[in-house]
């Protein structure tokens, strides 16, 4: 998955015109951004809901508290916890609201 979302982005990168110096910058970029991302959220479970928003603040941009973006995660956190792996890879999700 991590290969394929990358080669995407570079293969949109170069669609839009920029050179291959333009895309190494900025591959770098959002490698390292995205490695940011993981570093933050590997503790996820340990974190009470006001850290977990300030994680979404950092990397959105979002002015306003993302407290219905964190809720949101908060609740698919938790239906892959309750769910089984072989569930969830045949494409069979039982949403339980």
């Amino acid at each position: 998955v991590f290969d394929y979302i990358f080669k995407q982005l570079e293969t949109s990168i170069r669609e839009i015109g920029y050179g291959d110096a333009s895309i190494n910058k900025k591959m770098k970029i959002y490698l390292n951004t995205f490695y940011s991302i993981l570093n933050s959220i590997d503790k996820w479970e340990n974190f009470d809901l006001t850290e977990r928003s300030k994680i979404f603040k950092n990397y959105l941009n979002i002015k306003k508290e993302p407290i219905l973006m964190t809720n949101y995660f908060e609740n698919y956190y938790n239906l892959l916890k309750k769910s089984s792996f072989n569930s969830l890879v045949k494409g069979v999700i039982k949403l339980n609201f």
